[in-house]
């Protein structure tokens, strides 16, 4: 007897009209095994009412709606990569609806993070930073490095992106630094620099350092150094696509698909743990 067809994963996406959001709902629209049942944008956005693929000429079906309780209520998953305001509001409706969220937003507080860990009780999230798989893989080798270098190198994290981004380090650069702190055995909290100018003394080694560039449409490139005594080594990673973010992200609604609470990330996704 032939197996029965997997059902498709259902899938809404927040900020739909939004570079971003363009990309996902391509992204679900091909995938072959992802639907788009529902799309989100804010209330006054002139995409409202409108169907979330008119801009690329391919029509969904679905209309973008600010509506988050009518967004939502086909879909088994919502893939967030807004501003911190309006993921804790997605949040809040997903938990009520049971629905699974993944998040790509940057820039949480400590209390937002919080919040979202106490949510993961209730429904299931994949939270990280940077859903791209190359990412995540760099991720990997920084911890690596980071353990085979512990002592005698001097470590520095350069990040650029496009001149819309509000929020700095990144939070891609951030989670680097965090990555390499903690194979180090150190706080990030407590050695990292972010901003040098004047007088500044000769560097700490035990600190890591951060340097942001903003401009144009870049759209990630991420850069860290591990400089020492006679050579240099530079673990690089660049994005010319935000496709990378969307296939990233459905490989994330994949994963959550039999999972109903816990939070999880890209090492959890990818099998890096």
């Amino acid at each position: 007897m032939r197996a029965a067809p997997a059902l498709p994963h259902r899938v809404s996406v927040a900020g739909a009209s939004g570079r971003m959001g363009q990309m996902l709902v391509e992204a679900a629209r091909d995938s072959g095994d992802c639907v788009l049942t529902g799309a989100l944008d804010v209330l006054g956005s002139a995409a409202i009412g409108q169907d979330a693929g008119a801009r690329s000429g391919q029509p969904t079906g679905v209309l973008i709606t600010a509506d988050v309780a009518a967004g939502l209520s086909h879909s088994r998953c919502l893939i967030d990569f807004t501003r911190p305001e309006g993921t804790m509001d997605h949040l809040r409706a997903c938990e009520a609806q049971g629905v699974n969220l993944v998040i790509g937003t940057t820039g949480f507080s400590d209390q937002q993070k919080a919040e979202i860990a106490q949510a993961s009780k209730r429904i299931a999230i994949v939270m990280a930073p940077n859903m791209s798989v190359g990412v995540n893989v760099t991720l990997k080798l920084l911890e690596m490095a980071a353990k085979a270098m512990s002592t005698g190198y001097d470590i520095e994290i350069i990040e650029a992106h496009h001149r819309h981004k509000v929020d700095a380090p990144s939070g891609t650069a951030l989670k680097m630094g965090e990555v390499i702190a903690d194979a180090l055995g150190r706080d990030l909290k407590e050695c990292a620099v972010y901003a040098r100018e004047g007088v500044t003394g000769e560097r700490d080694p035990s600190s890591i350092g951060f340097a942001t560039i903003r401009g144009g449409d870049i759209v990630g490139d991420h850069m860290v150094l591990f400089a020492g005594t006679g050579e240099r080594i530079e673990i690089t990673h660049k994005s010319s696509s935000r496709a990378t973010y969307a296939q990233g992200s459905l490989r994330a609604v994949r994963f959550l698909s039999n999972k109903t609470t816990g939070l999880f990330d890209m090492f959890d996704v990818l099998g890096l743990r």
